[in-house]
C-alpha cells in the first residue's frame, strides 16, 4: 500500500482544473512499481535544493480511504519530500484545515527529477508515523518479500531494508521534523 494523492483513472487529478488549487510551478509526480506506472498526479513544487525536491498535492480521490490506522479524505493535503540520494520519500498528511494526521513514508529508489516530472519507484515497504509520533508502524513487509526484489536485485533490496530501518530510527527518536528541515513540518 502506498499513501499518495489518488487521481481518477483518466489522469485528470480531479478537483481543481490543475489539481493544486490554482498553484503555479506545477510538476507531475509519477509513481512506478515493478516497472509500470502506478499513478500520475499534478503537484506544486515548493522547493528543490539539488538533493531533495518538495511538492504539495491534494488527495484527489472521490471518496474516503480508510487504512485502519489513518483515513485519507477529500480535502486532505500532502507535502511530499523526495530525495535524489536517499531510498525513501516522506509525505506529510494534513486535513484541509491544516491539522496534522501524520507522515506516510514510502521506501523507494532515489527519485529522478526533470523540468516537469518527479519520477519515483515504489519498493513496497512503508512506514506510518502518527502526528504525535506515538505510533510508528512498519507496513507491507509481506508485499516486499513477495515482490522478488531480493532475488532480482539484492543490492536494491538491502538498500530498501536499510532505508526502512533508518526511517524507523529517525521517527522513534522524534527527528522526523528535523529530517524535513521545516518544509511542510
Amino acid at each position: 500500500m502506498s499513501a499518495h494523492p489518488v487521481s481518477p483513472a483518466d489522469g485528470s487529478g480531479g478537483g481543481d482544473s490543475d489539481g493544486t488549487g490554482g498553484a503555479t510551478g506545477l510538476v507531475t509526480v509519477v509513481l512506478t512499481k515493478a516497472g509500470r506506472t502506478k499513478i500520475r498526479y499534478p503537484a506544486r513544487e515548493l522547493a528543490d535544493d539539488g538533493s531533495r525536491v518538495t511538492v504539495h498535492a491534494p488527495w484527489a480521490a472521490p471518496g474516503v480511504r480508510d487504512f485502519g490506522f489513518v483515513t485519507f479524505a477529500p480535502g486532505d493535503v500532502f507535502t511530499e519530500h523526495y530525495w535524489r540520494d536517499r531510498w525513501y520519500a516522506v509525505k506529510e498528511v494534513r486535513t484541509g484545515e491544516g491539522l496534522l494526521k501524520g507522515w506516510y513514508c514510502d521506501i523507494t529508489r532515489p527519485c529522478v527529477v526533470t523540468d516537469d516530472e518527479v519520477r519515483v519507484e515504489d519498493l513496497d515497504l512503508d512506514l506510518w508515523v502518527s502526528a504525535d509520533a506515538s505510533e510508528v508502524l512498519r507496513l507491507d513487509e509481506d508485499e516486499f518479500a513477495a515482490s522478488g526484489l531480493a532475488d532480482r536485485d539484492p543490492a536494491a533490496a538491502r538498500e530498501a531494508a536499510d532505508a526502512l530501518d533508518a526511517l524507523e530510527r529517525i521517527a522513534r527518536a522524534g527527528r522526523l521534523r528535523e529530517l524535513l528541515g521545516g518544509i511542510g513540518a
